[in-house]
Order: structure tokens, then sequence, then C-alpha cells
């Protein structure tokens, strides 16, 4: 079988590794001059290291075996992480049950609730129970309008803006759910893994290996304009420089672009692809001269600060990996559309420094020695009411066509491991139609 694949993201790559295994020739193309997606990288001094913040969980299987597949086991290490609050002017662990119980801004009888509430959802193994209650009604209800107003609001209005209130709870089921699953023992404390030298090395490792094959073709920089579909199967794509034909043809891009390259697809698939709302990411990233805070994750339930957490990755993973460097992120959701989207670094930091001495009184703009600024559209998409039933299908209704793409991810959160699993799947569909 000689195989299309449209996107070089980590669904792409992983979909063009396993077709070569099986024997398939591959054509890969990017638009873009890189593989990898979301999953870019960037040097600071020392290990390279993400544009956009990466760890993964104990349930994150897919991805620790492709690590140890591609030969790069030993580099997985596996850390305790430390979590916090920020909230009115103070910094709260919240992390054990402890913590909980700490956390003074919402009230105790609301703590207890969400303690409780954490523990059932991480016993409910199927969610659909969830898809039919928004979030905001659910923590209202079931852990106290204390709980709403400084934990689960200001996060929820924070990734998700004005769509906050139509977010429907088997997001946050599938949140909590997952994430209990990586703490361990009496304390629950949590542990979570990184690939030192960050996730692009096996991003690196796995271009290597499709270069070297010689079933596949690897074309960077490179745009498809149009699937072309005759007697009612896909046939090949479109390219500026003339037209290439295949037996099978998987899109692994944003569904709505998916559908610019096929409008012969139908109306009722094409109107899935349009279906789902999205918000972009932002990561204001700063090299410190020391340490912002003691904690790796820290939330912010402020509504006047303008971004909604600060990642404090040396305080996950030694800042001697980084020329000793503090690497903090200051990280972002936001609707495209959003001003901050238009900004360039200068006029962020404007935005975003003045906020840094809540945090930490002393912060001063005279410890950061350098800084980035990176974006990415379509990082997140807005799970609401009756969800489910808009997911366009992997097999399109054009033979020959499959789709994979991030809004498929359901119930469970987007995410490299779900990536890399949809990228499997997908080109067995492929291979099992073709042989049927």
């Amino acid at each position: 079988m000689n195989v299309g694949v449209i996107g070089g993201g980590v669904a792409g790559m992983v979909a063009a590794y396993r077709l070569s295994q099986a024997g398939h020739k591959v054509s890969l193309y990017e638009a873009s001059p890189f593989l990898g997606g979301l999953v870019r990288t960037f040097e600071p001094g020392g290990d390279r290291l993400e544009a956009f913040y990466h760890h993964v969980f104990s349930t994150d299987t897919t991805i620790v075996k492709l690590i140890e597949e591609l030969g790069l086991g030993e580099k997985m290490t596996w850390r305790t992480s430390r979590v916090g609050f920020y909230r009115e002017g103070k910094l709260y662990d919240f992390v054990t049950p402890g913590d909980l119980l700490r956390y003074t801004p919402a009230p105790l009888l609301d703590r207890i609730r969400m303690g409780l509430a954490a523990l059932w959802l991480r016993r409910q193994t199927d969610g659909t129970r969830y898809e039919s209650i928004t979030a905001q009604d659910w923590v209202k209800r079931y852990m106290g309008k204390g709980a709403y107003d400084t934990v689960w609001g200001p996060l929820l209005r924070g990734k998700f803006g004005d769509a906050h209130d139509q977010l429907a709870m088997v997001w946050l089921w599938s949140k909590v759910h997952l994430r209990f699953a990586s703490r361990k023992g009496v304390g629950q404390t949590e542990e979570l893994g990184y690939l030192l030298g960050s996730f692009g090395t096996y991003i690196k490792e796995l271009e290597r290996r499709l270069v070297a094959d010689d079933n596949v073709e690897i074309h960077t920089g490179t745009a498809v304009e149009q699937v072309i579909v005759e007697e009612g199967r896909a046939k090949g794509l479109q390219l500026a420089d003339g037209r290439a034909d295949f037996d099978a043809i998987i899109g692994c891009m944003p569904a709505h672009v998916f559908g610019k390259l096929a409008p012969q697809l139908p109306d009722d698939y094409a109107e899935k692809l349009t279906g789902v709302r999205w918000q972009s990411a932002m990561c204001y990233i700063m090299a410190l001269d020391r340490p912002l805070t003691d904690i790796y994750w820290l939330n912010i339930s402020d509504d006047e600060i303008p971004f909604i957490a600060a990642i404090e990755h040396t305080n996950f993973i030694e800042p001697e990996r980084y020329d000793g460097k503090h690497i903090v992120y200051l990280s972002n959701y936001l609707h495209p559309d959003h001003p901050l989207m238009g900004m360039e670094l200068d006029e962020v930091e404007r935005e975003y420094l003045p906020h840094l001495t809540k945090i930490n009184p002393e912060f001063s703009p005279d410890w950061i020695t350098d800084r980035w600024l990176f974006k990415g559209p379509y990082a997140q998409p807005v799970v609401t009411i009756g969800y489910r039933e808009r997911i366009p299908e992997h097999r399109t209704p054009i033979p020959g066509l499959y789709l994979a793409t991030m809004s498929q991810i359901y119930p469970e959160d987007r995410g490299q491991n779900y990536s890399i699993k949809m990228g499997e799947e997908v080109a067995k569909m492929a291979v099992a139609d073709w042989a049927g």
C-alpha cells in the first residue's frame, strides 16, 4: 500500500512509522519546516526545552512504550511534583489531602466536599454520566459554591475564557480521574515523568528512523492543496508542483483545515469538522538567575492576573541541566481573537511582569537573563455538552480517506500520549481496510 500522510505532528509521524514498519510506502507532508507539531523545542542553554511545557502521567503508557521502543527508556525520569495555588496574595501547596484542608480561601465544609468528590471521581471508570451536565453546575452542586469560586471557577475561566460555563463535566472528570492515578502512597504525592533532554529527543529519533527508511519520503515545507477524489474514492493529493497518487490518505491536522482540503466530503460530516471551538496556547518563558518559587506547577486563582499558571520547570528538573538557569513558563489558553494573541514579546512582558511581585514580592525584572514567546493555535478543544455526537469519525465517508485530529481524543484530554495512540489506531484502520 502507498499511503499519503498530511501533517507531521506526533500523530502523523507515528502513523507513518507504524505503516512503514508494516512494509507499506509512506509520503509524509508537513507545511512547516520542521516535524513534531506542538512538541517543538528550543535551545535555552544546556539541554533543549519544550516551547510548550510537557510531562507525562503514570497512566500515559503509550508514549512510555514508544520511548522505550526507540531506545530512549534510560532518559525517562519520574519525579515527585509540587503543585500549588496562588490565591489572595498567598501560595498554598495543593497535592495531599492535608494541603486541601489547609486551603483556607474555601470554607471548611467545601474543602471536605472537594476531597470527597475527588475520591468519587477517581473511582468512576465511565464518564458518560457527566456528558450532559456542565462542570460549573456539577462542581457547585457537589463541591460547593466556595470550591467553585476559589478553585475551579478561576481555573475554568482561565483555560476556557467565556466558554467556561459551557464546559461539560466529562472533561473535568477525565482530568481528575487520570491525574489521581499518578498519585502514590498514603500521602497521595504525585509522580510525573519527563524525558531528559526534552520530549523533542524522541521526536528527533522518530524522524531519524523515518528518514533512514527506504519506504518513507518526508516533505517538510510542503503544503497540500487538495485531496483528489475519483470514482468515489480518495486517489491522491494535489500539490503545488503536481499530483501524487496514493492508495490511502491520512489527514493529521485540525479538523476544519482538513475540511478545506476535502470539499467533496458530505455536508453532515463536514459540519462535524467545524463544530468544535478551540483555544490557542501561549507561553511566555523566562530564564532567571534565581528561583521564582519552590513550586513546580502554580495554579493562579486570581482573575486580575493575566496568565493562568506559572510552571517552574527547574523545580521539577534540576537547573544544572540548563546552565544553572531557572526556567519559568507563564502559561495561557486564549481565544484566537484575544488581544494577547496579537502581542509581541515586549508587549506581553509589560502585561505579565507587574503581577509577578504578587507571587514573589522580591521579584525584579533584573532577575531575567533571557526570555522567549511561543504561540500555538488549535491547542485545546472546548468540550461542551453533546460533544461526543459532534466528533468526526476516523474513517471518513470517502473510502481510503482518514482523519486523525486532536478534537477526536475523547473523553481524555489532548496530549502526546493520546496523539501517539490515535496515530497508531488510524494506521491500523487503513491497513485493515486495504486488506479487506
